[in-house]
């Protein structure tokens, strides 16, 4: 064997050894199940989404469509308190994570990654941004800039994922009004408003379809896998 064949044949060796550490890794580290998603469409009468029960009814349904409907999942929404029915805080909605996207990129490692409730976890901040915040197909979303912009995720909640404790109207009525009322909501691209707040950012314009497009958004929404 001359010199030639002894390179190339150490170079195949290299690269065999190379494929079988990369399968050893990927056997060891398995993709991650999709556990997040912004909606891809809203179910299209505005803020209106038949309640927290229709709201993660729509999460099922699309989280089904793309093949991940055996978890249970959940809207990040919160509610105010009605009816003699106490207020529901959307971080108490969605299990405790860890949450992954569909291409499988992790979001958050727990419920204090996702909200900041640490002085290091704020610091370091979670991974949702426009490249990561991807629908349940995969595809991302218009954020700031792109026309039509749709970065208004409706929440209903502040920074801390809890529901608001004054007397206005930041749920469209509960997530049951297209009309009447205003909804809280963050931007997934973390840009425009001055606020870089994933889930609160500002209120909507109203209600209706029309005017949470006229602000920025689609009556698009957080899904996560409980």
């Amino acid at each position: 064997m001359n010199r030639s064949q002894c390179v190339i044949g150490m170079i195949a060796l290299c690269s065999l050894g190379s494929l079988v550490i990369t399968r050893a890794q990927n056997q060891k580290n398995p993709p991650q199940p999709m556990g997040f998603f912004v909606t891809s469409a809203g179910p299209g009468k505005g803020a209106d989404l038949g309640g927290l029960a229709g709201a993660d009814q729509h999460c099922q349904k699309l989280a089904s469509a793309a093949g991940a409907g055996g978890r249970t999942w959940r809207a990040y929404l919160s509610t105010s308190a009605s009816g003699g029915q106490a207020a529901v805080n959307a971080r108490d909605r969605i299990g405790q994570g860890p949450w992954y996207n569909a291409k499988g990129a992790r979001i958050a490692q727990n419920l204090s990654d996702l909200h900041g409730d640490t002085i290091e976890a704020a610091r370091l901040g979670n991974n949702i941004s426009k490249a990561t915040a991807l629908t349940e197909k995969g595809e991302p979303v218009s954020g700031f800039g792109d026309k039509p912009n749709q970065h208004d995720m409706l929440t209903g909640s502040q920074t801390d994922g809890k529901a608001f404790t004054d007397s206005a109207d930041h749920t469209c009525q509960n997530w049951t009004s297209g009309g009447a009322g205003t909804a809280q909501v963050g931007h997934h691209d973390r840009t425009g408003g001055g606020n870089t707040s994933w889930n609160s950012t500002h209120p909507s314009r109203g209600c209706s379809q029309e005017n949470l497009v006229s602000t920025g958004g689609a009556g698009l929404f957080y899904c996560f896998a409980h």
